[in-house]
């Protein structure tokens, strides 16, 4: 069994529905899926919403070893993604030396915003945590109280690791960031980090028509 957790955002609630369903359809194990939505979390999150976080779920992913009881393994991902390729061929790259496997992505944004408005910011790392493979009981140091007062950097620069050789390095291809990356045939997740299709001004971006495809499959298949 898989466990995916997406993080959930309100404002793009149809973005995370063609997500699980790409998963879904695309799966050769059973695999399990979770929104990371702040409604359900409780008291686990309490942290004021920053002004520079971008999603509703910018901090609470890091709940997700937690939220798993610190066993086992766990898949985060944006929800601002489309998966086109079996993510069991993600799942058996797992490596029991890491804590956390990420694409290692060098992005340095040009633009000083995105998506709808939201401020752009740049610092080491930036996108390593849109796409995580958790080792979770090596993930121990994310308890609640942590998540809940560490900063921003602190968190998505790994801060809680005992350092960088505790992360493993994931192809490319399973975060293939649009806009950026240069065009990938074979991009396996589909990262629409500048602003997805669902949102008018996305429209012509990279894997858009794929993305539209998806969700039109999916509502047929009800």
């Amino acid at each position: 069994m898989i466990r995916v957790f997406i993080g959930f955002d309100r404002r793009e609630a149809v973005a995370f529905s063609v997500l699980a369903y790409s998963l879904q359809v695309r799966a050769s194990v059973p695999v399990t899926i979770a929104p990371v939505m702040l409604s359900q979390l409780g008291a686990c999150f309490r942290r004021e919403r920053h002004a520079l976080q971008s999603t509703e779920f910018s901090f609470s992913r890091f709940l997700v070893p937690s939220l798993s009881d610190f066993e086992g393994w766990s898949i985060f991902m944006d929800c601002d993604m489309l998966a086109r390729a079996d993510i069991a061929q993600l799942w058996a790259l797992r490596d029991e030396r890491c804590a956390v496997q990420v694409v290692q992505h060098d992005h340095r944004p040009r633009e000083q915003s995105k998506f709808l408005g939201q401020p752009q910011t740049a610092y080491a790392k930036k996108n390593w945590s849109s796409v995580m493979l958790l080792n979770n009981a090596r993930c121990r140091a994310l308890t609640p109280e942590y998540v809940n007062t560490a900063t921003g950097l602190e968190l998505h620069q790994f801060k809680w690791l005992e350092g960088d050789h505790c992360i493993g390095a994931l192809p490319r291809r399973w975060n293939h960031l649009v806009g950026y990356d240069p065009p990938d045939p074979h991009a396996a997740i589909v990262h629409y980090t500048l602003g997805g299709p669902w949102f008018g001004e996305s429209a012509d971006h990279e894997f858009a028509a794929e993305w539209h495809a998806e969700r039109a499959r999916m509502l047929q298949s009800g």
